[in-house]
């Protein structure tokens, strides 16, 4: 019979998720292939990462490629080394081999290694604004409010923290918490506040020092940490990282060495992207501190951006998924290629948020193309029926619910980012009257 063709395997092996034997895969293509010629296509499968192999001997098993999860498997392109790393790190951790922390990736680094001159030109471009020539934090400072509400919803998001952009809006806003919330998760947002004006308040003395981290530590973790003291100490014990092999220095010796060392390259970086790029790295693979290093990592991203009077990075509309995983690259591989990925999707994202001149960002959103109406319809809605942010976060999820199950969370990000963005001069185009929006603007206000 023929020999089987590429596409062929690769349809059989999606219909196997936890993978199969040479055997059964080869009884599974019913055909006379040979075992030789059924390696040789895996073989050629596995060098377009069309396939993932795991184990070895009779131990080997063959499954459909990695995905990211739906929310995100179609956001972020993704180079081939991201996809080839990703290959590697989606495995069960068990098959994973143990790493321990590699003084060399910090030590080796040189200016400018991450991120090429054609991907710095690319951020710069998008992330200039009219303020460029203002004082440092300029930009920041005009943008404050809006940022406090994207930067403390998208990281804290990305921790896990369940908190919708609405309850993030009303709690800084209003200072009205939201019914069924733990307390960490509203700590953690107002922490996220607190840091952040830390930063922008703060211009003129922030930047890559020891004061500014351990600052930034100490608002990020307060009333978060089992030891108070700990909030704005370096570690000062072994810790773990839960679902990773990777186990960062113990040693507290270590870690003020390597620390210290991460300032002084940190301050050698001139490109405002690639430095924001390395604290991403670098602070959540040395784990500085007893825990919110990421959180950390984060806002860090944001200083020489701010010094600049670039468009931020809030980190809008990053899956949590791609996020996790390319720091899963950094700990056990020390390799950068899919956070760098995420971290040019976000920056495009981020910066597409805020920019002043439309004209540079590209081509419109296809997903807010595609719901253009439903977009429309339910702002509409909640503007006519005068609903407060509680009533219309409810609306707005009943709503979602008739659509697609992996475009509901994006449809509620959406329409959340447009009602908080709503002001006298745009609210026209969502079909509505000056009185109508008028009394709507003082129920959204009201607290209940």
């Amino acid at each position: 019979m023929a020999t089987p063709s590429l596409s062929e395997i690769a349809r059989i092996l999606a219909q196997y998720p936890n993978g199969v034997s040479l055997a059964e895969l080869r009884s599974a293509l019913g055909a006379e292939v040979s075992i030789r010629t059924l390696q040789r296509l895996l073989a050629d499968l596995s060098k377009q990462n069309s396939v993932k192999v795991t184990g070895r001997g009779r131990s080997t098993r063959y499954l459909p490629p990695p995905t990211l999860s739906k929310e995100s498997q179609s956001a972020i392109p993704l180079s081939i080394e991201a996809k080839q790393l990703l290959s590697i790190i989606d495995q069960p951790l068990d098959r994973r081999p143990r790493a321990g922390y590699e003084p060399r990736f910090l030590r080796d680094y040189e200016p400018d290694r991450y991120l090429s001159p054609n991907e710095r030109s690319h951020l710069l471009k998008l992330g200039q604004t009219t303020q460029q020539r203002e004082p440092a934090g300029t930009y920041a400072r005009h943008i404050l409010e809006r940022l406090l509400i994207d930067l403390s919803w998208n990281s804290s998001r990305l921790e896990g923290n369940t908190y919708s952009l609405l309850d993030t809006e009303r709690l800084l806003v209003q200072g009205q918490e939201t019914g069924g919330k733990s307390p960490a998760e509203t700590q953690m947002i107002l922490n996220h506040k607190d840091a952040i004006e830390f930063l922008v308040e703060g211009t003129g003395d922030i930047m890559f020092n020891r004061h500014t981290l351990l600052s930034l530590h100490a608002l990020l973790s307060n009333n978060l940490l089992p030891d108070p003291a700990a909030s704005g100490r370096l570690r000062r014990f072994a810790v773990g990282i839960t679902g990773s092999t990777y186990l960062p220095p113990g040693i507290p010796q270590q870690i003020e060495e390597y620390f210290d060392l991460f300032l002084a390259k940190a301050q050698a970086i001139l490109d405002p992207f690639e430095q924001a790029f390395f604290a991403m790295v670098h602070i959540p693979y040395l784990q500085p501190f007893e825990d919110v290093n990421k959180r950390v990592s984060r806002l860090a991203a944001n200083i020489s951006l701010n010094q600049r009077n670039l468009a931020p990075l809030s980190f809008a509309d990053v899956p949590r998924d791609p996020y996790i995983q390319g720091l899963l690259g950094v700990y056990e591989r020390t390799d950068v290629s899919l956070l760098k990925d995420v971290f040019l999707y976000a920056y495009e994202h981020s910066a597409a948020r805020y920019a002043e001149v439309r004209q540079t960002l590209g081509d419109p959103d296809p997903f807010r193309l595609k719901y253009r109406d439903a977009v429309r319809q339910v702002i509409s809605e909640v503007i006519i029926q005068a609903l407060p942010a509680a009533e219309a976060q409810e609306h707005l999820v009943t709503y979602a619910r008739g659509l697609p199950e992996a475009d509901r969370e994006t449809f509620i990000n959406v329409v959340e980012t447009e009602l908080l963005a709503l002001h006298e001069g745009n609210f026209a185009r969502y079909r509505v009257s000056p009185s109508q929006f008028a009394a709507w603007q003082l129920a959204w206000k009201k607290k209940v």
